[in-house]
């Protein structure tokens, strides 16, 4: 106040020039203090405007890239998804998700089952009780549908390399030739659904699904029908002994990882050899079946394989059988060591005469797989 006094007392002997530019001053900073304010004022508002949708959108992301590890399924889940830069895959030019294309197969991976390790010498008796050997298969074409959901685990222990490699045939066996039944039941009935006019709703959304699952993302049907079909089984089973070492390698023991697909996410077995730097594992599975789905879905979707499928068209365009020896030529991008890996491929069908197995028909567990013998 005092200050103020003072102020008004020389203000009155100021000329009238000076008292037009102390007025002026002081208007000016009048302003620009008032200019403060309401700027000041508005950062405050706009930052407790903003306050709450930061913290819900923090609170969505943490929701969204926390992982859950108490049910087998979210784990495969994560395997597959990962994370944003690696949620879809690039097929044949399309961007699919990966969770469209192996919707089946976390499924599969979550269904209840028995996954007793059952060992070898109870396997070989479960074999000999059901009359299911190797020998009988090669003459009759007929294979008893044991379905096994996990590896023994003294395979490494089994001395003999003809028996290891036969209790290994015998385990695998019937999951390629279910997985491959399941195929040629789809394929027939994608069949049954073009020679019709008209379709029901129930086939156009089974259509609809088919096209999600083998990544179709321009709904065009003849890409599905390339895409839509089987593996030959002395293909997958010479693919899967050299993964695995006829069952012997940790990942096959630990992860019922028949073929060695990677993930660089999620749940999965680091190689032991792998630098640090490398951040892929070899993707895991609850059961076998589920390793063996996988492996078909991938090569029968994933770009490296176009040539693959290509050829196995024409093949089915000239009415011969699916030649694994011929189509082994064209899975040399499946490993790093491409061509020597294609040769190690043929090695194991022909040493082993795999290609006894390709007829084969598993026994019926349905009366709709019975159609398929």
């Amino acid at each position: 106040m005092k200050k103020i006094n003072i102020f008004l007392k020389n203000f009155k002997n100021f000329s009238t020039s000076e008292r037009k530019r102390t007025i002026k001053d002081f208007s000016s900073h009048n302003s620009i203090v008032v200019l403060k304010t309401f700027v000041t004022s508005l950062i405050l508002i706009f930052t407790f405007f903003m306050l709450p949708l930061v913290q819900e959108f923090a609170k969505e992301k943490t929701l969204l890239t926390k992982e859950f590890h108490n049910k087998s399924k979210n784990k495969f889940i994560n395997e597959i998804e990962g994370d944003s830069e690696n949620a879809n895959s690039k097929i044949d030019g399309d961007l699919v998700s990966d969770k469209d294309l192996f919707a089946d197969v976390i499924e599969l991976n979550d269904l209840p089952s028995d996954t007793v390790r059952l060992n070898a010498s109870t396997i070989d008796q479960l074999f000999k009780d059901t009359k299911y050997n190797l020998k009988d298969v090669r003459k009759k074409k007929l294979v008893k549908p044991v379905s096994l959901s996990l590896l023994p685990g003294e395979m490494k222990m089994i001395e003999s390399t003809k028996r290891r490699k036969d209790l290994f045939i015998q385990i695998i066996l019937p999951l390629v030739i279910k997985e491959n039944n399941y195929i040629r039941l789809d394929r027939r009935k994608l069949f049954s659904i073009l020679n019709k006019s008209n379709n029901t709703q129930k086939e156009k959304k089974w259509l609809q699904n088919k096209f999600k699952q083998y990544g179709v993302s321009n709904k065009d049907v003849s890409t599905l029908k390339v895409r839509m079909d089987e593996i030959p089984t002395s293909l997958a089973i010479a693919q899967a002994a050299k993964e695995t070492g006829w069952g012997t390698s940790r990942f096959a023991q630990e992860g019922n990882a028949l073929f060695g697909q990677w993930t660089w996410t999620g749940e999965g077995i680091k190689p032991a050899g792998a630098d640090d730097n490398e951040t892929h594992k070899v993707m895991k599975f609850k059961v076998l079946q589920a390793s063996v789905r996988a492996y078909q879905r991938n090569l029968n979707t994933h770009k490296s394989y176009r040539t693959f499928r290509k050829v196995r068209a024409e093949l089915r365009d000239q009415k011969k059988p699916l030649n694994s020896l011929l189509l082994s030529k064209y899975l040399d991008k499946y490993a790093e060591t491409g061509d020597e890996y294609v040769k190690i491929l043929q090695q194991i069908i022909k040493q082993n005469q795999l290609t006894d197995f390709d007829d084969a028909k598993l026994l019926p567990s349905s009366l709709e797989l019975e159609s398929l013998i």
